[in-house]
């Protein structure tokens, strides 16, 4: 079995020697782990930075097996994202999560395309964490736990939302949140579609949602905690802002 794609490198480990274990996210095949021969070599190295795009072709002897890549780099957003810790931090933070709960070969091309565009906006401090609070509702829908977020979980009331049922995962409005806000989770305007241009303070609120639904509602079936590099997003925009 074969397949050539692109994809963006997630992570890369040494293996043997000279070796390296590519984790891959690719437009039309999902995740898929394989052998990068020369993996931890100075020309194979730069290319195999979390983030970068990459052509690839990947080859197996079946579907269990782990199978080699050859590699082409065609998108060096790694190199660019170190000029700005921010930047940096962000496509840490994506890559890492993407590493933790994309289920292995299985297609899911919208969290593909939406992750591109986030990692291509890195250089937006005003918009990326945003665009990364979106993609990650995004993850949520397609793993099967979509947030309900257009109606109030009490009432029914479409206007007012302001908060999100840890519980339940759907909106609840101002009113009906009131008496439980210590126990609510924030639901900025842009999370529900609503018009206007989110703030810094949108983002990391928006961010601080979805990790927690990732990580209660995907994350914990494997016993896991979101990545530190995930973490680490909110704790240096908290920061800035």
């Amino acid at each position: 079995m074969n397949f050539t794609d692109t994809g963006i490198v997630l992570d890369a480990r040494a293996h043997g020697e000279t070796a390296a274990v590519a984790n891959i996210f690719f437009e039309n095949h999902g995740r898929w782990a394989g052998l990068v021969y020369g993996g931890q070599g100075k020309r194979m190295r730069p290319i195999l930075q979390p983030g970068n795009e990459v052509r690839a072709e990947w080859k197996g002897r079946g579907d269990d097996a782990l199978g080699h890549f050859t590699l082409e780099l065609t998108n060096a957003r790694a190199g660019e994202a170190m000029q700005d810790r921010l930047s940096l931090a962000g496509l840490s933070g994506a890559c890492a999560l993407a590493r933790s709960v994309l289920p292995e070969r299985e297609a899911h091309r919208p969290a593909y395309s939406a992750m591109a565009i986030l990692l291509d906006n890195l250089d937006d401090e005003d918009l990326w964490p945003s665009l990364m609070a979106r993609w990650e509702l995004g993850l949520l829908a397609e793993l099967g736990f979509g947030l309900t977020l257009d109606r109030c979980a009490a009432t029914g009331a479409r206007e007012n939302l302001s908060y999100v049922s840890p519980r339940s995962a759907c909106a609840v409005s101002t009113e009906a949140g009131e008496p439980y806000k210590h126990k609510m989770l924030p639901l900025p305007g842009f999370l529900r579609g609503a018009p206007g241009e989110p703030s810094l303070g949108d983002g990391i609120a928006g961010l601080k949602t979805t990790g927690f639904f990732l990580e209660t509602r995907i994350l914990h079936i494997s016993d896991k905690q979101l990545p530190e590099a995930r973490q680490r997003v909110v704790e240096l925009l908290s920061e800035k802002l």
